[in-house]
C-alpha cells in the first residue's frame, strides 16, 4: 500500500452529486466478542473496557463482556428506531461472527437496505496479530469475506478492521480480492486513493476523534458536549465544504451511544444535520463509487 502526501491546501476541488458539501456517514459498529481467549496475556477486546482491570484472555470478564453486550440486546434496538423515526440510514460495519452468533443484527441491517462493511472475523482477533504473518492475516480476512459473502448474497465492497488495527499488506490482500474502498485510515476529511500491487482502492477515512468511544468512554463527555461537538465539527466542514467538499464519519458503538442517556445527542445532532441542504447521506460505497470519477482532477500534486 502507498498513498502520496498532497496537502489540501494542493488538491483540485472536490465536488459530491448536486453540489453538496459535506458527505455525513453515521456508523453502526456490529461487534462481537469472545468471552475467553486462549492466553494467559491481558485480552484487548478491540476498545475501551468499562472496568480498568484487564484480566488474562483465558478468564471470563463478565463485568467487561457484558456491558458490551448490552450493545446487542439493548442499545442496538434503541438507535435503529431513532433512526427510523428520523429517516436515515446507518452505514453499518459487522464482524463475520456476528452473523452467527447475534444474526437479529445484521438482519434487521439488511432488511433496511442500509450498508454493511466487512469488519473482521471476531473484534477482538485483530489484524496487528498477523503483521509478520502475511498468510495468517489472509486467511482472516478470505474467511471473513466469505461469511459476509454467504450471508449476505453478495460480495463485501468495503472493509473496516477491527480496532482500525490493520498491517502495511492489508490494503493489498484487500484490493486482490476485488474490494472498493479501505476504511482504516484516519489522516484525511476527504477520500483519496492508495495503490496497491492488486490496483487501486478508495480510502473512505473513518474517525477515532469523531466516535463515541474517545468522547463517551475514553474523555468522559457529557450528552450536551457530545452533541455540541458533532454540531460544531459538522458546522466547520460545512463552511470549508463551500469550496471543496469534505467527509464526516460518526463511529458509533452501541454499547455506547445506544445508552438510554445518550440517544438525545444523536437526536439533536441529526435534527440539525436535516436542516443543513448542502449535507449528503451516502454510503461508503457511494463516496468511493463517486470519488472513482473524481480522482484524476483531485490529488495532482504532492511528493
Amino acid at each position: 500500500m502507498d498513498y502520496p502526501y498532497i496537502p489540501i491546501s494542493q488538491r483540485g476541488p472536490l465536488a459530491w452529486p448536486e453540489g453538496k458539501r459535506v458527505a455525513l456517514v453515521l456508523t453502526f459498529n456490529l461487534e462481537t466478542w469472545d468471552l475467553v481467549k486462549d492466553t494467559d496475556k491481558p485480552y484487548y477486546a478491540g476498545g475501551p473496557a468499562i472496568l480498568p482491570d484487564t484480566l488474562p484472555g483465558n478468564v471470563a470478564d463478565f463485568p467487561n463482556y457484558t456491558w458490551r453486550e448490552y450493545g446487542q440486546r439493548v442499545g442496538i434496538w434503541r438507535l435503529i428506531e431513532l433512526f427510523d423515526e428520523l429517516g436515515v440510514a446507518a452505514s453499518c460495519t459487522t464482524n463475520a461472527v456476528t452473523f452467527e452468533r447475534r444474526r437479529a443484527m445484521t438482519d434487521a441491517i439488511l432488511e433496511r437496505g442500509w450498508e454493511l462493511l466487512a469488519h473482521n472475523w471476531e473484534q477482538g482477533e485483530l489484524l496487528t496479530n498477523y503483521a509478520n504473518d502475511p498468510v495468517a492475516e489472509r486467511d482472516v480476512i478470505m474467511r471473513t469475506l466469505d461469511a459476509y459473502a454467504s450471508h449476505v448474497g453478495r460480495p463485501a465492497k468495503g472493509w473496516l478492521s477491527s480496532s482500525l488495527r490493520s498491517t502495511p499488506q492489508t490494503a493489498d490482500i484487500l484490493a486482490e480480492a476485488g474490494l472498493e474502498f479501505f476504511c482504516d485510515l484516519m489522516n484525511d476529511d476527504q477520500p483519496y486513493m492508495l495503490s496497491t500491487p492488486g490496483g487501486d482502492i478508495v480510502s473512505v477515512p473513518y474517525s477515532n476523534e469523531i466516535n463515541d468511544f474517545t468522547l463517551l468512554t475514553r474523555r468522559n463527555y457529557t450528552t450536551d458536549q457530545f452533541r455540541d461537538i458533532l454540531v460544531e465539527e459538522l458546522d466547520v466542514l460545512y463552511a470549508e465544504g463551500a469550496k471543496t467538499a469534505r467527509i464526516m464519519n460518526v463511529g458509533l458503538h452501541p454499547h455506547v451511544s445506544g445508552r438510554a442517556h445518550r440517544v438525545r445527542a444523536l437526536r439533536e445532532f441529526i435534527q440539525h444535520a436535516q436542516s443543513l441542504p448542502g449535507v449528503w447521506w451516502p454510503k461508503r460505497e457511494e463516496i468511493a463509487a463517486w470519488y472513482r470519477t473524481q480522482a484524476a482532477g483531485h490529488m495532482t500534486q504532492g511528493t
